[in-house]
C-alpha cells in the first residue's frame, strides 16, 4: 500500500511539474524600461517648501554646506506617472536627479506609445524577466550562532585593518562615527537583523528597491559581511571602522540576474538614503557586463558622466554626500579596469590591499577614461576579517570588503571637522596617502594615514 501511495504522490509531482512548466511557458515574458522625461512640469512640489519631499535632517546638511534646493530635488512629476501607470505599465522606480521612471510591461508596443507622450525623451530596455525564483529564507533564526572568541587587542579580528589606516587614534579621540548617519547599497543582508555583533538600534531602517515591499534581511549575505566591516563592535573580538554610526540598509542588487537596471536601482537608493539626510553613502558594487550584451558598458564610458549610476554618484557631493564605491574585482580578469559607478567624480572609488599593503591582483586599476586618478584609495581587502550571516567572524576578499572599510573610517574624520564639504574631505584624504605625491592606476593615492589627515585638517583652522 505504501508503494502504491508512493507511486501515485510520484506522479502528482511530475504531473504538477510538468504543468507548472507549461504555465511558465505560457506567461509573457515581462521587461522593464528606463524612461527619460523632459521635465518636472505639472508638479505640486516646490523648491521653496522641500519639507514636502526631503527629511529634516537632509535640509539641515544641505543648510551646514551652503547648497541650495534645486530642480534636482524635485520629485518625479506625479503627473506623470499617473499617465503612465493609467496606461497600464507598473512603476518600478523613478530617480529624480536623473529625471527618469523605471516601468514594467509585458508589451513593448506600449513602450512605442510612450515615447509619442509630449514629456518623454526616449526609453531603454533594462531588464527582460529571467524568471527565476528567489531562495526560500524560512527558519532564519535556526542558522544564527553568534559565537565570539577572545583576543589580546581591542580590535580583535579586524585590528590590523583598521590600523592600517590609522583610525584608531582617531577612535582614542572619541570618534567612532557617533552622530554620523550612513547609507548601505547592496544586496542583501540577511540575518543582519540577527547578529549581536552589531548593535541593532543602530539600524535605523531598510528599503527594498530590488522587489520593493520585500524584506532585506531574507536574502544574500553580502551586505551583511559589508555592514560588519563598519559596525561590528564586540570588543576584544570584532570592532568595525565606525561602530558607534547609525545606518540605513538599502538592497539595490539583483541577485537573480545581472541587467542594467540594478544601475536604476542604484540611483533610487542614493536618493532615498538623500532624502533620509545620509551623511555617507558606500556601495560595494559595481557593473560593466550584463547578461544581455546590448547592455554592458564599453571602456570609452568610463568618464564618470555616461552611465546612469556614475552620473548619480558624481552629484552626490553637490547634495552634501560623501559617497565611497568599490573600484572591483577585475584585476586580473579580462576588463581589468574600475566598474561603474568607481568612474564617478567627486566620489572616493576604493581598491584594495593584502595586509602587506601591496594591492590585491584582483583589485580593479585606472585610470578613467578621461585620466583622472582611480582609484582614489586603498585599504585593506585582501583576507578581511568580518562577520558571517551566523554572526561569527569569518574571512573575504573584495573591494567590497575595503570599501566599506574605508567608509566608517572617513565617517569618523568627518565627525571630527563636519564643518568640511565632502569634496573637501576627499581632497584630505587623498593627501594623506602614502602614494600622494606619485599616484598612479594602480593605488590611486594610496593608503590614507587618517590620524595625518586629521592633525593636517585641525592645523589649517
Amino acid at each position: 500500500m505504501k508503494k502504491i501511495f508512493l507511486l501515485l504522490a510520484l506522479y502528482a509531482f511530475a504531473l504538477s511539474a510538468m504543468y507548472a512548466q507549461d504555465d511558465a511557458k505560457d506567461k509573457p515574458v515581462a521587461y522593464k524600461y528606463r524612461i527619460y522625461l523632459a521635465d518636472k512640469a505639472n508638479s505640486p512640489y516646490s523648491i521653496n517648501q522641500p519639507e514636502a519631499f526631503l527629511s529634516k535632517r537632509a535640509i539641515e546638511r544641505r543648510s551646514r554646506y551652503n547648497i541650495k534646493i534645486d530642480q534636482y530635488d524635485l520629485p518625479v512629476s506625479p503627473a506623470y506617472l499617473e499617465c503612465l501607470r493609467n496606461m497600464g505599465l507598473k512603476i518600478h522606480n523613478f530617480s529624480k536627479w536623473q529625471n527618469t521612471v523605471v516601468v514594467e510591461t509585458t508589451s513593448k508596443d506600449k513602450i512605442t506609445e510612450v515615447c509619442k507622450l509630449p514629456f518623454v525623451r526616449g526609453a531603454r530596455l533594462v531588464w527582460i524577466d529571467p524568471q527565476k525564483q528567489p531562495k526560500d529564507a524560512s527558519n532564519r533564526k535556526d542558522k544564527i550562532r553568534n559565537k565570539r572568541d577572545t583576543l589580546e587587542s581591542y580590535y580583535g579580528h579586524s585590528a590590523h585593518q583598521v590600523q592600517m589606516l590609522s583610525l584608531n587614534k582617531l577612535h582614542e579621540q572619541g570618534y567612532h562615527g557617533e552622530n554620523m548617519l550612513i547609507g548601505v547599497l547592496d544586496g542583501g543582508f540577511y540575518n543582519a537583523d540577527l547578529i549581536t555583533g552589531v548593535n541593532q538600534q543602530n539600524i535605523l531602517g531598510t528599503r527594498n528597491f530590488v522587489n520593493p515591499g520585500a524584506e532585506v534581511f531574507d536574502t544574500d549575505s553580502h551586505g551583511t559581511m559589508v555592514l560588519s566591516c563598519m559596525a561590528a563592535n564586540v570588543p576584544y573580538s570584532m570592532v568595525g571602522t565606525a561602530p558607534e554610526a547609525q545606518y540605513y540598509l538599502i538592497q539595490t542588487e539583483d541577485g537573480l540576474s545581472e541587467q542594467l537596471v540594478e544601475e536604476d536601482n542604484y540611483c533610487a537608493g542614493v536618493e532615498y538614503a538623500d532624502s533620509l539626510g545620509c551623511d555617507i553613502v558606500t556601495a560595494s558594487l559595481g557593473y560593466y557586463k550584463f547578461d544581455h550584451a546590448e547592455m554592458s558598458h564599453k571602456y570609452k564610458e568610463l568618464d564618470g558622466l555616461t552611465a546612469i549610476n556614475s552620473r548619480e554618484a558624481s552629484m552626490a557631493a553637490s547634495r552634501g554626500i560623501l559617497l565611497l564605491n568599490s573600484a572591483g574585482n577585475e584585476g586580473d580578469d579580462y576588463w581589468k579596469k574600475i566598474g561603474f559607478p568607481a568612474d564617478a567624480r567627486n566620489i572616493l572609488a576604493v581598491g584594495a590591499v593584502n595586509s602587506d599593503s601591496i594591492n590585491t591582483t584582483f583589485s580593479s586599476i585606472g585610470y578613467s577614461a578621461d585620466h583622472r586618478i582611480k582609484p582614489d584609495a586603498m585599504a585593506m581587502g585582501g583576507n578581511v576579517s568580518l562577520l558571517n550571516t551566523r554572526g561569527n567572524a569569518s574571512n573575504a576578499d573584495g573591494t567590497s570588503f575595503s570599501c566599506p572599510i574605508m567608509a566608517g573610517a572617513v565617517a569618523c574624520l568627518w565627525q571630527a571637522h563636519r564643518e568640511l564639504t565632502p569634496t573637501e574631505i576627499i581632497d584630505a584624504v587623498h593627501k594623506a596617502g602614502h602614494y600622494a605625491t606619485e599616484p598612479n592606476e594602480v593605488y590611486g593615492y594610496g593608503i590614507p594615514n587618517l590620524w595625518k589627515a586629521h592633525i593636517d585638517l585641525s592645523a589649517s583652522k
